[in-house]
């Protein structure tokens, strides 16, 4: 199982080196600007696979563009047809990855409760 699990996972990488290289070289689109494929989860069959991205710009526009992806899987599964050696290219499904605004969040939160601390709690340190 662990073998399928390292498959999955090497396909996976494989299939965000190719998808961010035909983003930036061959899809054309003005209205998707810097797209970044931050992690590719391919199915245990390898017939689907979540793409998921982030959009350098403005928040609105995330919803837009990842339609606009979404529109063009046929041509992207065409390019990465032609670039890499699988016996089926997964069907593809873009998802806009937030781990970054959560951890910005959650950052924050952290900066939040140690200034806290340190304003709040200095009296105990000096026991």
């Amino acid at each position: 199982m662990s073998q399928e699990i390292s498959r999955a996972r090497r396909v996976g990488e494989l299939l965000q080196r190719e998808l961010a290289r035909l983003l930036q070289a061959e899809l054309k689109d003005p209205r998707v600007k810097l797209v970044t494929v931050s992690h590719v989860r391919v199915s245990p069959d390898f017939r689907q696979a979540k793409v998921y991205v982030t959009f350098l710009g403005k928040e609105e526009d995330t919803q837009r563009q990842l339609t606009i992806l979404n529109k063009a899987t046929g041509f992207l599964q065409h390019g990465l047809s032609q670039r890499v050696e699988l016996r089926v290219v997964p069907r593809l499904q873009f998802v806009y990855d937030d781990s970054i605004k959560r951890g910005r969040r959650l950052s924050a939160l952290i900066d939040k409760a140690v200034q806290k601390d340190i304003d709040g709690g200095s009296d105990n340190l000096t026991e």
